[in-house]
């Protein structure tokens, strides 16, 4: 039986949803198969590559993708928006299962010097990481450390 499959969704597929989909997959891998997406996608932002790897999590394979890769070719049993921006601006498709909405700050927006920026990567990367693992719980999924 096939996976289920979960798409992560939010304006440039730059940081949250990309933290998104590489932190679902250090724990649940084997559980979804697991995708990011942006609405106007722009290149993954360097802090974001930064902050997951000094948390030992996967950048493999991580790359910004248009939300027409996946629109109305792929079934999703859940569609998460991460921004409220995709969450309004998102259309309904067909082949999409459960939607739900996890609003996090963008932390490509936070203006102050390159430490301060890093530490706001870090927080909202920490923040997407407790959100996952709560979800999984609240499905009874077994995940890996």
């Amino acid at each position: 039986m096939d996976k289920p499959r979960v798409l992560f969704l939010c304006t440039g597929n730059s940081a949250r949803s990309q933290m998104a989909e590489a932190i679902l997959k250090k724990y649940a891998k084997n559980q979804f198969e697991i995708f990011s997406a942006g609405l106007e996608p722009k290149e993954i932002n360097p802090l974001t590559l930064d902050v997951l790897t000094e948390a030992e999590i996967n950048t493999e394979g991580l790359y910004s993708k248009p939300l027409s890769t996946f629109l109305g070719k792929t079934h999703f049993s859940y569609m998460i928006t991460v921004c409220s921006n995709a969450e309004e601006r998102c259309p309904v498709f067909p082949g999409m299962g459960l939607r739900m909405h996890w609003s996090f700050e963008d932390p490509a927006a936070f203006e102050g010097s390159e430490k301060k920026k890093l530490e706001k990567f870090r927080e909202i990367r920490d923040q997407i990481e407790e959100r996952i693992l709560f979800w999984l719980d609240e499905l009874d999924i077994t995940y890996s450390n």
